[in-house]
């Protein structure tokens, strides 16, 4: 019996075997991806209008959002009240700027803004930077296959301590999170939609047009975010610089 074609056969398995594992994509570069979608680039501009539903009280803000990158500046544009005041997210720090005021306040992406919604979620997500992910498997959220991650916090100044989300197989953007405690509790918990498009570098890609933010015990709490008036656009350092901020 010649079993040179056999051998030569799983010499070939074995080689398509790893050439496939090669195809799968790592947790970090699957987060890559899902960032760009809400924000992480290297120029943006948008308008985000936030509706929060508690305690049967409804409030609204409006921001016009400028990120690059890791580096975000949020200016309430109403209502009338707080207009003009600002926050700056540079790296991992992250200050609040009140009009008239010379001296910015440090406060920290965790802290409620408004109704479930934190600092840290009207910022652009970098998820990939901030957090270790894991594999937990695969599971269909609306009809859409995803990969399921186990992200873990890598320091306290990121805006949660460990989330659970998951991410379109086909589209790779985020389409449903999960936040928990240091302790592991889960908290609230979120679900995303990409209507809007960009454009960049010559390829159209999706980004976020709505962030629906419900608290664990309360589901009846809920915080909608909206996207709009998204423009890819050079943004020069001084944007982000504090100091010409505060003058």
């Amino acid at each position: 019996m010649n079993r040179r074609p056999v051998m030569w056969t799983l010499a070939a398995a074995v080689v398509f075997t790893a050439a496939a594992a090669d195809a799968v994509l790592a947790p970090r570069q699957i987060l890559e991806r899902a960032d760009r979608a809400r924000g992480k680039l290297p120029g943006l501009v948008w308008t985000v209008k936030m509706a929060s539903v508690e305690r049967g009280r409804t409030r609204e803000q409006t921001l016009e959002v400028k990120a690059r990158n890791e580096d975000v500046l949020a200016t309430f544009t109403a209502p009338p009240r707080i207009k003009g005041q600002k926050l700056l997210m540079v790296g991992r720090n992250m200050w609040f700027i009140k009009p008239g005021v010379s001296k910015p306040v440090p406060i920290s992406p965790r802290q409620k803004l408004m109704g479930q919604a934190a600092n840290g979620d009207i910022a652009s997500t970098n998820y990939s930077g901030d957090y270790d992910g894991v594999f937990l498997g695969d599971e269909t959220v609306r009809g859409e296959e995803c990969y399921v991650l186990d992200l873990t916090a890598r320091n306290r100044k990121v805006t949660y301590d460990r989330i659970k989300y998951w991410v379109s197989k086909s589209r790779l953007v985020g389409v449903r999170a999960e936040f928990y405690t240091v302790s592991g509790k889960l908290f609230k918990t979120a679900e995303f939609e990409y209507k809007n498009r960009i454009r960049y570098r010559g390829e159209e890609i999706p980004f976020v047009s709505r962030m629906v933010i419900r608290d664990a015990i309360r589901p009846q709490e809920v915080t909608t975010l909206e996207y709009s008036k998204i423009t890819v656009k050079r943004l020069p350092d001084a944007t982000f610089n504090l100091n010409l901020l505060v003058r």
